[in-house]
């Protein structure tokens, strides 16, 4: 059974499916949902890393709280505590990298279908962590 759980929340009705899901199934484990600010590509991109953090404006730092807020108001809904993250970056490399900080056992990720055939089953980021990720991956359709 997983004990700690990453939750990547992104505010989506597929982040919110997950979430769910890992409150229904997960009632003992330790839920942390995970908010990535994503970087623009370009120069950024070469300096992206697990141990980076670039610096955001105050109005995003504002909207990421704002999301992990839902979230927080979704646990309270389940009489759930939930701890929260947010982080910078590429979304498929910061949520493989915090799977390895946070010491998880599992993550519970949305799927989304955006583009191409591949996406339409599994969304490009949560595709990326299925093949990345040292820890199980569940993904919710």
């Amino acid at each position: 059974m997983a004990d700690r759980i990453l939750v990547p929340y992104d505010g989506t009705p597929q982040a919110r499916d997950a979430l769910e899901l890992t409150f229904d199934e997960f009632p003992d484990a330790t839920v942390i949902a995970l908010y990535v600010i994503e970087m623009p590509d370009g120069r950024w991109a070469q300096l992206v890393g697990p141990e980076l953090q670039l610096p955001v404006s105050e109005k995003v730092e504002e909207y990421a709280a704002d999301i992990l807020e839902t979230a927080t108001e979704l646990a309270t809904e389940y009489d759930r505590s939930l701890e929260t993250n947010v982080v910078t970056g590429e979304p498929d490399d910061r949520i493989v990298a915090q799977a390895a900080e946070e010491s998880v056992d599992l993550i519970v990720i949305g799927s989304h279908g955006k583009e191409g055939i591949s996406r339409v089953l599994l969304g490009s980021v949560a595709e990326t962590v299925v093949r990345r990720s040292p820890v199980s991956v569940l993904v919710v359709r």
